[in-house]
């Protein structure tokens, strides 16, 4: 299955479960970890739970099973790797203290950590 095709998989997949801010950072040359991070918000410790464990077995429905699964016991933030796409899902307190959009968004000229890194 191709990347792209992937990706679509997990968003609907998010949607299906009423996910709240989707959000889809192309990762390719920042990382070799993947290619694709899917970070989203589930409302609660269950929200949270059941949005990732239906990513992980739509994706698996799809001929991608996930290469493993993180944080489902406490519900605050779970990971899902499908290997080419990595899902976050996150309680929105756990999400604005990591805010992982920002981590990965380096190649912005006003963002602090590019402005160290070129020092």
């Amino acid at each position: 299955m191709q990347i792209e095709e992937l990706r679509d998989v997990v968003l609907q997949a998010l949607d299906d479960m009423k996910a709240k801010d989707v959000v889809v950072l192309d990762v390719r040359g920042k990382t070799s970890i993947t290619d694709i991070m899917v970070v989203a918000s589930g409302t609660s410790d269950r929200h949270v739970k059941s949005i990732a464990q239906t990513v992980a077995f739509k994706a698996k429905q799809a001929g991608e099973a996930p290469l493993g699964t993180e944080g489902m016991e406490d519900g605050e933030w779970a990971l899902v790797d499908l290997n080419g796409v990595v899902v976050h899902v996150m309680q929105p307190k756990v999400r604005d203290f990591y805010h992982l959009e920002r981590l990965w968004s380096l190649d912005e000229p006003d963002n602090p950590a590019q402005k160290l890194k070129s020092i």
